[in-house]
């Protein structure tokens, strides 16, 4: 800005105080003599210009004289600028401000000038007039033959959004290879004068190619344009490669390593090259969006550019899902190729496998965008259209209906599956209210086991009761009550459900799925409760089996310590007794298939955030635990071995043993420990004045600091969860409706123990397969065969013939046109900035030389006239 208005004051100068001769310019810049010298086989060239150009140019270069006088020490950069001649200067300087006619006419009468010349930054006139967008005189320079640094100007164009100058540049011959695209600056085999001016990374880094400048500028067009060029952004290998390369790269420099992965995948990540170089950019966005989560675990030091990224991959989709304007384009983002998943759709139901990648990814802004929810919701209510504009007391009731005449529908389906009814049965809806009536009844039937004992039970831990004399004691306790094979039989079923839900999801995603760690959990408790009850029959019935051979009466007998053993009362019962273990167990699993609960509660929008806030409460409370470990085992045996000699001399048994000491600081948490607990009663005041610091620190390191920690931890997350409360609930809410779109289990527990029709034909279908004949085995692979060669042939001809995108294709290209559109709307909806002025500027002083030359040219049009008049009137006296 500041050499602009140098040269705009020059201008407005008087002519009196601008005119300069050549000597005194030579006295005032020395090293020009050498120049004029030089420049003396160019005289005829400036004696064809006029006197105003003329001085107008020595007033330019003084102008740009003082100006490098001014710079100084800036020529440490680059020292050959001090061997600029007075008309490398001048052609640098009209590169720089768009002085066409100057540089057209320097290029053409000055044969022997050197357009690679460089100023005080070491930039050529290429470079400078890319940098101020002068597209004509970039299109005069690149028609010189061995023009040096095209490659740094097309970065440069590229970096600046010049797209008319990005493409007059590519139509240079240096780019018919195709690999000046590819190749970067800091690659082996590329031409020294190629990159010269970034051979040392001044601008750009030295793994910065074409593509991947434009991908990170977002310069949708002239990504479009390298392209179609053939330029590809080369996917960065996975992290843990142990190729050459990488190994290389790896030993020689390693931060330079990571940061061209990262540019890499900055370019990658880029919605620019997303959507124009994928025929499937949905997909393409939700890997890498997965990938670069990945990464920012591993590459923990560029944690953040990696989480930026994803976060960039995930927001382009949801902008693809904002701009559908029907429901077949959002179905083509939640299917993908609909072509192909029409195939794979079972009953007509849509296969959203977008959209379990979604979920899979946890892209939860794209699953909780109106437009998928819609989608989702029309699938929830299928076949019951009606009920979705309902009340929530016609909801209810429907609600109740089902999980009364829950066995009759299970019936009507086992029958006749394919019925109207069957059909509603297998709607998402139904399924979901058939499944929670099923584990509400199994809740029931947890709680109704114990009613007998509601008011207190009335065999006392010291007695015993028996039928007949023969009988022994714990035959009345150990074999299983009518309630107890119900709950047998719907632990059963839902043992049943949990081994197909992992055949059919794979071990690995069923382990993923904290409920599913609950589910195996509950139901591995309550096997081991009932096998530890089963043993305790089986020993029961052999010692009775015992007593019925040997005995009618067992009044006055004395048995065997083994058999007499399951005579006795609960409170002489070993403590390693199965029935005891059994029964501890089975309250554990009680409490958990409570806890389950939580699984249905997204389904409601008041519950839901609740129930996100309490997973994420417990993951706070499992990384706050690793901390609490260490501080209580850290005092606990500290108290120990302070007090493990006063067995039997304090005023209680705190800290004297292990146990002791872990029962003691526990309940010292919640204030239900004693201080006397500390005291010593033979005076020893040392050990005791220690065991009082210990304990107030333990107390105040406990209650003051780690419980307030923790404290704020859960604030903060249930916090967090209720700033985005709307996204978080429809996010849980869209995987719970999701696991009931499945086709199959249909039938909830324990209906599901009986085989249907329909499955055993499936079945018999299954095994038919899998055991053919030899005979038929051989035929089926020839029609295979034949099938196959046929398929590939109409595929072939079908190619030749129709080459025209299919439906999916045709809907994603209307969706990122209308994606490009828009991104280039909102940046031409910006307001004008400081680099618009500059280009304003620029346009400005072009327009003004090139009047100043239409000018010349007609002075001098001019002046010819008059001198032909002149040369006639003289003339016509001498006649």
């Amino acid at each position: 800005m500041t050499d602009r208005r140098a040269i705009f004051s020059g201008l407005e100068r008087s002519e009196a105080s601008s005119v300069f001769k050549e000597s005194d310019l030579s006295q005032t810049h020395p090293r020009m003599n050498s120049d004029f010298e030089v420049g003396a086989n160019y005289q005829g060239y400036y004696q064809r210009w006029n006197d105003g150009d003329r001085q107008f140019k020595l007033r330019q270069t003084l102008a740009k004289s003082r100006r490098l006088a001014m710079r100084g020490t800036a020529y440490m950069f680059n020292a050959r600028s001090y061997g600029l001649s007075l008309t490398e200067e001048r052609f640098l300087e009209a590169a720089e401000y768009g002085n066409i006619p100057v540089v057209r006419r320097m290029l053409e009468e000055l044969p022997e000038l050197n357009v690679n010349c460089v100023d005080y930054m070491g930039q050529n006139a290429l470079q400078l007039a890319v940098a101020n967008e002068h597209l004509e005189v970039t299109e005069l320079l690149l028609k010189k033959e061995n023009l040096a640094r095209i490659g740094d100007a097309l970065l440069l164009a590229i970096s600046k959004g010049y797209v008319r100058i990005v493409e007059a540049i590519l139509g240079h011959q240096a780019f018919a290879d195709a690999t000046k695209l590819t190749d970067s600056p800091g690659q082996a085999g590329t031409p020294d004068d190629f990159f010269a001016y970034d051979e040392d990374g001044t601008r750009f880094s030295h793994d910065i190619t074409p593509i991947i400048l434009a991908s990170h500028c977002h310069e949708y067009e002239i990504v479009h344009i390298l392209l179609r060029k053939g330029a590809r952004i080369e996917r960065p290998h996975d992290y843990f490669c142990k190729c050459s390369t990488c190994s290389h790269h790896q030993r020689h420099d390693s931060f330079s390593h990571s940061r061209s992965r990262i540019n890499a995948y900055k370019g990658l990540a880029s919605p620019a090259y997303l959507s124009l170089s994928n025929e499937d950019p949905i997909l393409a966005a939700l890997e890498l969006s997965n990938e670069l989560a990945v990464l920012a675990n591993v590459e923990k030091e560029f944690k953040n550019d990696y989480k930026k990224l994803s976060m960039q991959c995930k927001d382009f989709v949801v902008g693809l899902l904002d701009l559908c304007r029907n429901t077949e384009e959002v179905e083509a983002i939640l299917n993908g190729d609909t072509e192909m998943s029409e195939s794979s759709e079972a009953a007509g139901r849509p296969s959203l496998i977008r959209l379990k990648l979604a979920i899979k990814y946890e892209l939860k802004k794209f699953v909780a965008h109106p437009n998928c929810q819609q989608q989702l919701l029309s699938i929830w209510y299928e076949n019951l259209s009606g009920l979705r504009q309902q009340t929530t007391a016609v909801k209810l009731l429907v609600v109740l209906g089902v999980a009364v005449g829950l066995p009759f529908l299970a019936l009507v389906y086992w029958i006749a599956p394919s019925s109207k009814l069957g059909k509603i049965m297998r709607g998402p809806f139904l399924k979901f209210v058939a499944h929670a009536a099923s584990f509400t009844i199994f809740l029931g039937l947890l709680v109704m086991n114990a009613a007998d004992r509601f008011e207190g039970t009335s065999l006392l831990p010291n007695m015993t009761v028996s039928d007949r004399p023969s009988q022994l004691f714990r035959m009345k306790t150990t074999p299983f009550t009518w309630m107890e094979m119900l709950i047998i039989a719907w632990v059963v079923g839902m043992i049943w459900a949990e081994c197909k839900e992992i055949w059919s999801q794979g071990p690995r995603e069923y382990l993923l799925e904290p409920w599913n760690l609950l589910d195996f959990g509950m139901l591995a408790i309550f096997v081991t409760s009932f096998i530890a009850r089963f043993m305790a029959f089986w020993h029961a019935y052999t010692a009775q089996s015992y007593v019925d051979k040997r005995y009618t009466d067992l009044s006055n007998i004395t048995l065997p310590f083994e058999i007499e053993y399951y005579r006795l009362a609960r409170v002489y019962w070993m403590p390693s007794d199965p029935q005891l273990i059994s029964e501890g167990l089975y309250a554990i699993a009680v409490v958990l298939s409570f806890s389950r609960i939580a699984y249905i509660l997204p389904a409601n929008e008041s519950f839901g955030p609740l129930q996100i806030s309490l997973g994420r409460t417990v993951k706070d409370i499992f990384k706050f635990m690793v901390i609490f470990i260490m501080v209580f085992v850290a005092f606990m045996i500290g108290m120990f071995n302070l007090y493990s000699y006063y067995l039997g001399a304090k005023q209680n048994d705190a800290f004297t043993t292990v146990e002791e000491s872990f029962k003691t600081l526990f309940w010292a948490i919640f204030g239900l420990s004693e201080v006397k607990s500390v005291i010593i009663n033979n005076g020893h005041k040392f050990i005791e004045n220690i065991g009082y610091v210990l304990y107030g620190v333990y107390n105040v390191t406990m209650v003051i600091v780690l419980l307030n920690m923790l404290i704020a931890m859960i604030n903060s997350s249930f916090q967090e969860i209720e700033d985005d409360a709307d996204v978080e609930w429809k996010f849980a809410r869209a995987k719970l409706w999701f696991s009931y779109f499945e086709e199959g289990g249909t039938l909830p527990v324990p209906f599901n123990l009986v085989p249907s029709p329909k499955s055993v034909i499936s079945l018999v279908v299954k095994i038919k397969e899998f055991l053919p004949s030899p005979l038929h085995r051989h035929k089926g692979i020839l029609k295979d065969d034949i099938e196959l060669n046929e398929l590939s042939k109409q595929k072939s001809v079908s190619g030749r013939l129709s080459p025209q995108p299919n439906r999916y294709q045709k809907i994603m290209k209307c969706l990122i046109k209308r994606y490009i559109i828009k991104a280039q709307m909102d940046k031409e909806s910006d307001e004008v900035n400081e680099g618009e002025l500059k280009e304003i500027k620029q346009d400005i002083s072009s327009l003004r030389y090139e009047l100043l030359e239409e000018k010349s040219r007609q002075t001098e049009e001019l002046a010819e006239i008059i001198k032909r008049l002149g040369e006639r009137l003289t003339n016509q006296q001498n006649h």
